[in-house]
């Protein structure tokens, strides 16, 4: 089983990610996670902050020579800006010289965690709440989804997302979905999708927007090809995997709502055009396959071995370059809200993170079913369950 825990500011020294439970062997290195956090910035309609974050990382525990342990892995990402935000930041008690220069953030926004959260933790500085609020933690998850993806890879199981929607503009339904080899063209376009047409339209909504000072939301979806069926359970309710793939997916910040499959469409739908039939195939497990994939590649909770689709839409970002109307909690008079750095549309950069989460949860499963403390032990757990599969 694995367990992680992420730790850190936004403009804090840095995040920290820790997690355990991977096998010893796996292959990890430092420009691997560089990489996959490189990813995390793609898209059109970022921030000026996309380019002034670098990654400077730096494996504190639980890797030698490039290969997982099988101890606790933690790995840091430095702060780059920290020198500027080492006063307003500062772990240490604030000295009377200090105080002058930290200006408290009383006027919370609208749209993100600061009032609920000034209110829960009883403090009049929305700073205490935004900072570990902010997106900028999912790069800690980052780390941790390289790490679970290294993890698949050992039994041929990819995990990638592509955009469906930004604002107004959808791919085309009829659209066939893109495979693990389509990667790298979905990482080179603008706004990463799989659909040059559509690209270009979604590039011209996010210009619209940025044109009015406003933001734009979206749809993406995550796709993990190569999954052996039984991932899962339908015996408790803690243990299905729809369940805990849309409860990682959910705890992304910005995301609102989460589909397996064609969820939505099933619910308008009669029941003998929501299912997929099992008929014969030859190419199939056992020569018993699907004729639709509409579940996502999931039923009573367990993988069927077909495609795992898992969408999560994404809310405007809250933060507008037209500040939101708020109160000061300190003087409850009416004012604008107060503006941190924001993008204009993150949706490209949300498919990588969502892939982290999946591939996170999906990884745990791996480990659940097929245990191990070494990747060998790993690979002939798995080998030895697909052969069973193959004589049912």
């Amino acid at each position: 089983m694995l367990r992680f825990i992420t730790s850190g500011e936004s403009h804090g020294p840095g995040l920290v990610a820790t997690i355990e439970g991977l096998p010893a062997g796996l292959p990890v290195t430092v420009e691997g996670i560089g990489e996959e956090l490189a990813r995390r910035r793609l898209g059109f309609g970022r921030g000026p902050r996309m380019k002034l974050e670098r990654d400077e990382l730096e494996i504190l525990g639980g890797v030698r020579f490039g290969v997982t342990l099988g101890s606790p892995v933690t790995v840091l990402i430095r702060n780059t800006e920290w020198p500027r935000w080492e006063t307003k930041m500062s772990p240490h008690p604030l000295t009377d010289a200090d105080s002058e220069a930290v200006k408290r953030e009383t006027a919370p926004r609208p749209g993100h965690a600061d009032l609920v959260g000034m209110q829960k933790y009883d403090t009049d500085d929305a700073r205490n709440i935004l900072e570990r609020a902010s997106a900028r933690e999912t790069a800690a998850r980052t780390v941790v989804g390289y790490l679970a993806k290294q993890l698949l890879r050992t039994i041929d199981v990819h995990v990638f997302s592509h955009v469906v929607a930004i604002g107004q503009v959808s791919v085309p339904s009829d659209l066939p979905l893109p495979t693990p080899e389509d990667l790298e063209t979905i990482d080179a376009s603008d706004v990463r999708v799989f659909a040059p047409a559509t690209a270009e339209a979604m590039v011209a909504e996010i210009e619209a927007a940025k044109a009015d000072r406003d933001t734009l939301g979206g749809m993406v979806e995550v796709l993990a090809y190569g999954l052996p069926p039984g991932l899962g359970s339908h015996v408790h309710w803690d243990r299905k995997l729809d369940g805990l793939l849309a409860g990682a997916v959910m705890s992304i910040q910005a995301i609102k709502a989460v589909e397996i499959g064609d969820g939505l469409q099933q619910a308008v739908s009669r029941g003998s055009a929501a299912h997929d039939e099992i008929v014969l195939d030859d190419d199939a497990i056992a020569g018993v396959g699907r004729r639709s994939n509409r579940a996502g590649g999931l039923e009573g909770g367990m993988t069927t071995g077909g495609v795992l689709r898992v969408k999560a839409a994404m809310k405007p970002i809250a933060t507008v370059m037209r500040p939101l109307d708020t109160v000061d909690v300190e003087t409850k008079t009416a004012e604008k809200a107060f503006r941190e750095r924001s993008d204009v549309c993150a949706v490209p950069a949300a498919g990588v993170v969502a892939e982290q989460m999946v591939a996170y949860v999906l990884a745990n499963e791996v480990m659940r079913t097929f245990g191990g403390d070494t990747v060998a032990d790993l690979q002939a757990s798995h080998r030895a369950y697909r052969q069973r599969l193959d004589e049912f």
